[in-house]
């Protein structure tokens, strides 16, 4: 597990410049990445070396094996969608703002299944609705919460989202949560939870931006023994895809003042998980 010392508070406007100043010097870099269209591109092309370990955080982007009619986004499996220039521009961010020293020049990947998911104190899923677990999968995922990972579940969309493209949805993700942890319980948070204030003050969901989902966004939460009181297993954005203003921060397609707050929610979530 990497180190962690203490953050250093940053003004939100200080914020703001940061996202112009940084993800400029990485604009030109952008766009390059998955620009094909067509096909299914799988897993094995997309994956990059792994950094090797140096005592650095690394961030840890799962993969999986994608339901039919998840390849919607350029061919792309769902849980490949921004990666991994949403982290990487997250990261940027994360080293500028707080003391926390991560890799800048790889983000991790693996399948849920593999041994070196212990390797990692937080792992990064998206897309979640079109995830088809193994059995596998579904032993390590349990065996990690407990033993004190952190699981961070984002671009999750509401079942028919975009025509009803065969996935989305939470009963998938239900389904497959209760073979990880028959009895879990997800509790819906309110903006008084501590993850919302680990960094950055978030006084309001209503200052949450939404890249293109419709409605409010929901927080849901994983507790240990069921209990609030107790260590968080996994942070869940529904109906929302706080990533989508990171891997767009530097190409102008969002005002920078809604992709300031995805930052924001960004650095409490990774503050959080590695303090807690």
């Amino acid at each position: 597990m990497a180190a962690v010392r203490l953050p250093r508070r940053l003004a939100p406007a200080c914020l703001a410049a940061l996202v112009v100043t940084i993800l400029a010097v990485v604009a030109s870099a952008q766009g390059r990445r998955f620009g094909r269209f067509g096909g299914e591109r799988p897993n094995s092309e997309l994956v990059h070396e792994n950094p090797t370990y140096d005592g650095r955080f690394v961030f840890l982007r799962v993969n999986y094996q994608t339901a039919p009619g998840g390849f919607w986004y350029g061919g792309l499996p769902a849980w490949a969608h921004g990666y991994p220039l949403a982290e990487q521009n997250l990261l940027r961010i994360l080293k500028e703002v707080t003391f926390i020293d991560p890799r800048l020049d790889g983000v991790a990947s693996i399948s849920l299944d593999s041994p070196e998911l212990f390797r990692y104190p937080l792992a990064y899923l998206i897309e979640v609705g079109w995830w088809e677990m193994s059995d596998a999968e579904a032993t390590n995922v349990r065996a990690y919460l407990e033993k004190g990972g952190f699981i961070l579940v984002d671009d999750f969309k509401v079942r028919g989202w975009g025509g009803g493209m065969g996935g989305g949805g939470w009963d998938v993700f239900a389904d497959n949560m209760r073979r990880v942890m028959p009895q879990g319980r997800f509790y819906d948070l309110d903006v008084t939870h501590p993850i919302f204030h680990s960094f950055f003050e978030i006084p309001s969901f209503d200052i949450i931006p939404q890249a293109y989902n419709a409605g409010r966004p929901v927080f849901r939460a994983l507790f240990q023994d069921n209990d609030p009181s107790k260590r968080m297993l996994m942070m869940i954005n529904y109906n929302t895809d706080v990533s989508q203003f990171w891997e767009w921060s530097a190409r102008g397609f969002r005002p920078v003042g809604e992709t300031n707050e995805a930052y924001k929610l960004g650095v409490n979530y990774l503050m959080y998980a590695m303090t807690h």
